[in-house]
């Protein structure tokens, strides 16, 4: 599928769109991009207009000015392409990291979404102890910088799709994992040390609609995490 791109003032955002109705926008986690939700794009087509944007210093796309942002940053990056998008309301759809940003929209601009589906959550690091978000983040940020980009998805692609996991689905998170600049994936981790998913979703209106959708098996993001935040 052939990627986009728009600039908006002095950034640049690369995304994949396909189909028609109802636009529906799908966020990807820290160590992933757009093209991640492909084979999503072409199921949900028929059914929407499916936006699956490159997170700020993802793809294509400008990394942010701050290089330590929070998940505001994101959700104002986000306002900023639905306004060149002229996507005025949208379903909104995170997955892993990407709830964080989904959730910080939704708080910030609850008038402009038609539902929220938060997927395998990344809750953010806020409540942890200082040494341990340290910790978390030289692990994350320091295996990108020992490993490169292709090393790094070989160590952590195993753990995220399990061991009963298919050669060509391992070999696809593996290109995907791969493709990260450091740069961004560093913002990304940072803003996921400081997030706080739960204070962003207790300011969430109750006549939003929305979900949450989780592995039973995942051991990145637990199912007794989800339910938490649920």
């Amino acid at each position: 599928m052939r990627g986009r791109s728009i600039t908006v003032g002095d950034r640049r955002f690369t995304y994949l769109e396909q189909g028609q109705g109802p636009a529906l926008v799908l966020l990807h986690g820290i160590g992933s991009a757009g093209r991640s939700f492909d084979r999503q794009l072409a199921s949900l087509a028929p059914m929407h207009r499916v936006v699956a944007w490159d997170a700020p210093g993802y793809g294509g796309s400008s990394p942010l000015a701050a290089g330590h942002p929070t998940a505001a940053d994101y959700a104002d990056a986000l306002a900023a392409l639905l306004d060149a998008l002229v996507i005025r309301k949208c379903h909104l759809l995170g997955h892993s990291l990407g709830c964080l940003m989904a959730a910080r929209f939704a708080a910030d601009h609850p008038e402009r979404l038609l539902s929220l589906t938060l997927c395998s959550i990344a809750a953010g690091h806020a409540d942890l102890p200082q040494a341990e978000r340290e910790k978390l983040l030289g692990q994350r940020v320091g295996d990108l910088a020992e490993l490169g980009p292709r090393g790094m998805a070989e160590k952590r692609a195993p753990r995220l799709l399990g061991p009963k996991a298919r050669a060509d689905a391992l070999d696809r998170l593996v290109d995907t994992l791969s493709s990260v600049d450091a740069e961004g994936y560093g913002q990304a981790a940072r803003m996921l040390s400081t997030g706080d998913i739960k204070a962003d979703m207790r300011r969430l209106p109750a006549s939003l609609g929305g979900q949450i959708i989780y592995g039973d098996s995942d051991v990145i993001t637990p199912p007794k995490r989800n339910l938490e935040i649920a």
